[in-house]
């Protein structure tokens, strides 16, 4: 089996998949990532880059040639994933063709659902999407708001999985990683990683300290990353007097993130609905940190059970955010049975290895769905698929449903009741 993956760009968050998906096609298929752009001086800044190229990764923006070599690429696999492309030109034939083709996305309106009723976009979103819902596409959502904002312009009908971002997985093994967090009675180690801009919200973690130093916790704050807000979330701590709590460590590798992840008892995103998945909640909860996290992000609703391996909460609401950080804060038994569920979620659900294993069966669901013969490639012998049945209730590549994004948000904030 041949399958091809089309994005932007190859980056440390999809390398890991990409691998596992290689060794899940086999030395007798193949598997080629498609970079249709190259990476923003920003990104490489903060350690996205992935330096030399994995030999399964192929440049279609270099040339006409490369251009071409790609689009033959795209034609003759068995399946596409298609990521965020802005060159169509890559993707509309196959569509048209009408082979199997799966769509990978975040959520679309992420600043306000109002853009939907655009007519402009949404007769784009219908020419790209909607046109083809009765042939052989899927959408794989990255993101438990995704579906909601498809279902506007009804594309995909009963034709979504779920899906995310996955980072590389450690396996600690034993009792090690617990190990390396703080004792009862001492300092407690809090951390918080992403770019300073306005929708991360990291004044909402120097909000926290605030609190924290209020009501006489002994914590350790740090704080990596870099940005437009860098001056201002400075002026902020120490007009608090923070400082000597809160440190500002700068921008650094991915695997230096890891490191401080390991050790961090508490790890706190503070993004709104902006955050269209959130990566860096994967690599803390793979780190065994109690996750205090908001409900808006992606990731959220699909990886984290309010009570049961993190905290959640609305992102708007401070008092809760502030409320969650200190009970975990305050008891250990707490903050490390919940870390180590999050770990747990991680290594048997959520990671690169289990996602790649599910999505070469689900694409060989699908191509039995539509065509009379197993692993034929082309233009698909039923006009209507046969029934496709997933053996998998959650998790990547398990259904997904369209559903009013407050539901979503609600059931995210409910509290974890275990059958």
């Amino acid at each position: 089996m041949k399958i091809v993956f089309v994005s932007n760009y190859i980056n440390h968050h999809q390398i890991p998949f990409c691998r596992a998906m290689k060794n899940a096609v086999g030395p007798e298929g193949e598997f080629v990532f498609i970079q249709t752009e190259k990476m923003e001086d920003e990104r490489v800044a903060l350690g996205w880059d992935a330096g030399s190229s994995p030999d399964f990764v192929f440049c279609s923006y270099t040339d006409d040639a490369a251009h071409e070599k790609a689009l033959d690429h795209i034609m003759h696999a068995d399946a596409a994933l298609i990521g965020w492309v802005t060159d169509m030109s890559l993707v509309m034939p196959r569509l048209r063709a009408g082979l199997l083709t799966i769509r990978i996305s975040e959520r679309l309106y992420k600043n306000s659902k109002l853009l939907a009723i655009n007519p402009r976009g949404l007769i784009a979103k219908y020419k790209e999407h909607t046109a083809f819902r009765k042939g052989p596409a899927y959408l794989l959502c990255a993101g438990a708001y995704t579906a909601s904002d498809y279902g506007i312009f009804n594309a995909y009908p009963d034709k979504m999985f779920k899906w995310g971002y996955f980072p590389e997985k450690k396996d600690y093994g034993g009792g090690f990683l617990p190990d390396m967090k703080s004792a009862p009675g001492e300092e407690v180690r809090i951390l918080w990683a992403g770019r300073f801009i306005d929708w991360k919200h990291a004044e909402n973690a120097l909000y926290v300290a605030g609190k924290l130093s209020e009501e006489k916790i002994s914590f350790r704050m740090d704080i990596i990353g870099t940005g437009e807000l860098e001056g201002e979330l400075k002026q902020i701590a120490t007009e608090k007097r923070l400082m000597d709590s809160v440190s500002f460590l700068g921008s650094m590798p991915p695997e230096k993130v890891r490191e401080y992840m390991e050790k961090a008892d508490i790890f706190i995103s503070t993004s709104d609905r902006n955050e269209g998945w959130g990566a860096v909640i994967n690599e803390a909860m793979n780190s065994a940190c109690c996750v205090v996290v908001p409900a808006e992000a992606g990731a959220v609703p699909y990886m984290v059970k309010n009570g049961n391996n993190g905290f959640v909460f609305r992102s708007d609401d401070t008092d809760e955010l502030v409320a969650d950080v200190i009970q975990a804060a305050r008891y250990p038994e707490i903050r490390r049975t919940y870390g180590m569920n999050a770990y747990d979620t991680i290594c048997y659900t959520w990671n690169a290895e289990e996602a790649a294993s599910r999505l070469f069966k689900l694409i060989d669901l699908l191509m039995n769905a539509w065509w009379i013969e197993e692993g034929e490639c082309g233009k698909p012998s039923k006009s209507v698929p046969d029934p496709i049945n997933v053996p998998w209730t959650d998790g990547p590549c398990s259904v997904e449903t369209v559903r009013d994004e407050s539901v979503v948000t609600d059931n995210a904030l409910k509290q974890y009741e275990s059958e």
